[in-house]
């Protein structure tokens, strides 16, 4: 169950904080609308995300990387031996790999339930053995692994409000923002997944629009459905979208702002795929700074929170 945690600064050995800029670094250059949002975060909390991000970026590093398969899966279980070594708190503050001391140090000042990040690696590995999926239960399997679990990591840094509404759920909701996130992703670079020979979207839903062949080009498969293929699939990730904003309002203002910047740059991502669903073929579809910037404000004034607030006053109504 998420609980509360301290908002107060304790001070940080010098080891300690370049380990965390490290991983700041890393996710400033690796994951800019990640870095978005959590620059809305007071530093314990920012920090501490960055180690988590470091870390996963580590795992889906190996799983994308071009080594051979069975050197792959030798890697990824190296880094699970790494994060049993984090989780008995066995990493020395002057140890040479600074993510593993930076994610030390946030384990220990926040209930982080780091076992998310074996499932990373399981999902991970799901991708290197080559997984397919033909339901969407098969898919939500593989999502909860990969982003529903990063959902509940962040939620033992966030922590929830004392005396939040039904905050024995905020799990729950923080793996299903997790799920639309990954949806989206998905929708996002189903042609870049193509060219690597992966696809993620379900057998199913691909052979209902006609989609079976894949995508290869610039173009949908001759005869496909394409368009009603993705209206298809937004419709899902808006779905999942409402029920995992529910988590908003259990949230402090900064931590809630950080969850509504993130997660509304992708609602966003989703719209655009929505309005133009071939210019996912063709390239890669993402949001200018100054949009970004402007959701990141909407999220900080409290306005999503708000708005989910009243919506879910009126379902109790």
């Amino acid at each position: 169950m998420s609980r509360a945690v301290e908002t107060e600064e304790a001070p940080v050995s010098a080891h300690v904080l370049a380990a965390y800029r490290y991983c700041e670094a890393v996710t400033g250059q690796q994951a800019r609308n990640f870095a978005y949002g959590i620059r809305l975060l007071p530093a314990g909390k920012r920090r501490a995300m960055s180690a988590l991000y470091a870390f996963s970026r580590r795992v889906d590093d190996i799983g994308d990387g071009g080594l051979p398969t069975e050197a792959k899966q030798s890697r990824l279980e190296e880094t699970r031996e790494l994060l049993g070594r984090i989780r008995e708190g066995a990493v020395d503050e002057d140890d040479t790999d600074p993510v593993a001391v930076a994610l030390t140090h946030a384990a220990r000042r926040f209930p982080i339930p780091l076992g998310g990040l074996d499932e990373l690696i399981d999902g991970v590995l799901m991708d290197v053995r080559g997984h397919e999926y033909e339901t969407w239960d098969d898919l939500k399997l593989y999502c909860r692994c990969v982003a529903g679990a990063i959902g509940r990591l962040s939620l033992g840094v966030f922590g929830t409000q004392p005396g939040a509404r039904q905050a024995e759920r905020a799990p729950e909701y923080a793996d299903t923002l997790g799920l639309a996130l990954q949806l989206t992703n998905i929708l996002r670079d189903v042609r870049e997944d193509a060219d690597n020979g992966r696809t993620y979207l379900p057998a199913d839903d691909l052979a209902k629009f006609g989609c079976s062949s894949g995508f290869h080009g610039p173009r949908p498969p001759e005869g496909a459905d394409f368009a009603g293929l993705v209206h298809f699939e937004v419709r899902r990730a808006r779905a999942l979208f409402a029920e995992g904003y529910r988590l908003l309002p259990m949230l402090d203002r900064r931590s809630g702002a950080c969850v509504a910047a993130m997660a509304g740059i992708y609602r966003r991502l989703l719209d655009r795929i929505e309005h133009e669903p071939g210019a996912v073929l063709r390239g890669r579809v993402s949001l200018p700074g100054r949009e970004k910037a402007y959701v990141a404000v909407r999220g900080l004034s409290g306005i999503d929170t708000r708005h989910i607030s009243r919506n879910a006053a009126g379902r109790r109504a």
